[in-house]
């Protein structure tokens, strides 16, 4: 599976407050007292002679500029514990630690050595005006422990996106599940920091990363599984696609603020007690799977090295790579396709209750028409495999190549919504 990133509503809340009253909000796993209002140094006017001292590299800060104040620091070149650790053999006080506008407004936890704030890159800017502008710019940093309540899911800006360049022809990523400030295992011979000179040493971390997410979701793969022991990794997979019935989910990627989309967080936010019981599923052979890669014109003999054997591509069917019985569909047209057709089947199987019928319901994506054939679904029996074709129309054309619109296909039966997105690109 293909996981991204999203927040916990888990956060290490900071406080900085600037000479003339300002106040920001930031984050850090720094657990030490408040600093005292301080002064502030930043880059070659207060902090050092050298053109890079705005990032805090090694030898870049001078001793004599920012002994006893808080260094105002850049994210990029180096670590960001390690830009505190230049800080402090320089004899700086504090830290605040900068996203650059590409950065944005997340922020990480981490365990400084000294007081220490991450900060987005909005009060960033308005901080490098103060400290510029004033003679004696001052600030002062509070630390607020763990707090939970915050919104979430959101989606981490660093999580990678979709489409994917190899294989447009289905969406990444699969799902999205819990992957910022989570609370990690650790070694106890390395320093949380990751600096050798840190002498701390702790048996968990706050880590973040879809390192982080990844075991979440094989974790929870390892439940269904002990539920559903002749379930195959496929079928599995395709329970984790549920209705997502909270909120929209916001998306720190965004540049405008806005919600997730399916290249950001897939099918939604993975659901533990939905995926154990999820109505339908999508199961997927051996033989697909190689079907698909004869789709994608990969050669006999290439294929043979993933099949360990003899496989010989389908030679009169007409074999589609968005036939493949994936939960979700995407969607290829030309830019300048108008009116342009194309059908794709999926099979499903019903995992849910014996006798069950589905309706339909279509979100359709702008500039799209859909169309799905039949409307409806009855099963008479579990294990039951039903199958249904969904037509796709583009009645615009696209002006420039990558552009991307968004939909669903949700099959609905009493408690049941097999929701499956639809991701639509003009190449």
């Amino acid at each position: 599976m293909t996981v991204a990133a999203s927040y916990t509503d888990r956060s290490f809340p900071t406080t900085v407050k600037l000479g003339n009253g300002q106040i920001f909000k930031g984050s850090s796993l720094y657990r030490g007292n408040p600093t005292n209002q301080l002064l502030l140094a930043y880059g070659n006017k207060s902090a050092g002679s050298q053109r890079l001292s705005r990032f805090c590299i090694r030898g870049s800060l001078d001793p004599k500029l920012v002994h006893g104040k808080i260094v105002f620091c850049e994210r990029g070149i180096n670590g960001r514990t390690e830009k505190g650790e230049i800080v402090k053999m320089a004899g700086g006080a504090g830290m605040l630690l900068i996203n650059s506008e590409n950065q944005g407004e997340e922020l990480f936890a981490d365990p400084h050595i000294l007081p220490a704030s991450s900060l987005g890159a909005s009060a960033g800017e308005i901080i490098k005006s103060y400290l510029l502008s004033e003679k004696k710019p001052t600030a002062s940093i509070s630390f607020k422990g763990t707090m939970y309540g915050n919104p979430a899911p959101v989606m981490a800006a660093f999580s990678s996106r979709g489409p994917s360049i190899v294989g447009p022809d289905v969406i990444k990523p699969d799902l999205t599940a819990p992957g910022v400030n989570i609370m990690a295992a650790w070694p106890p011979i390395t320093s949380p920091s990751l600096l050798k000179n840190d002498k701390r040493r702790v048996l968990f971390n706050i880590i973040s990363g879809t390192s982080m997410s990844c075991p979440h979701v094989s974790g929870i793969a390892a439940l269904i599984k002990s539920v559903h022991k002749d379930w195959s990794p496929a079928a599995i997979k395709s329970a984790y696609v549920s209705d997502n019935k909270g909120a929209p989910i916001a998306d720190f990627g965004s540049d405008n603020s806005e919600n997730a989309d399916p290249f950001a967080l897939g099918s939604g936010h993975v659901n533990p007690e939905s995926a154990s019981d999820p109505g339908l599923v999508y199961d997927i052979t051996t033989e697909d799977y190689l079907n698909y890669l004869c789709s994608l014109k990969f050669t006999t003999s290439q294929i043979a090295l993933l099949s360990r054997g003899n496989f010989t591509c389908p030679e009169k069917a007409l074999l589609q790579a968005g036939d493949l019985n994936y939960p979700s569909i995407s969607v290829l047209f030309n830019i300048n396709a108008q009116n342009a057709t194309l059908t794709y089947q999926r099979t499903v199987t019903d995992v849910g209750i014996p006798e069950s019928a589905y309706a339909v319901e279509v979100e359709e994506p702008k500039g799209v028409s859909v169309t799905v054939t039949p409307r409806s679904l009855k099963f008479d029996k579990l294990g039951q495999k039903l199958s249904y074709k969904v037509t796709f129309v583009s009645y615009e054309t696209q002006s420039v190549a990558g552009v991307s619109k968004f939909g669903s296909l949700i099959w609905v039966s009493g408690k049941y919504r097999v929701r499956s997105p639809i991701a639509v690109t003009w190449q």
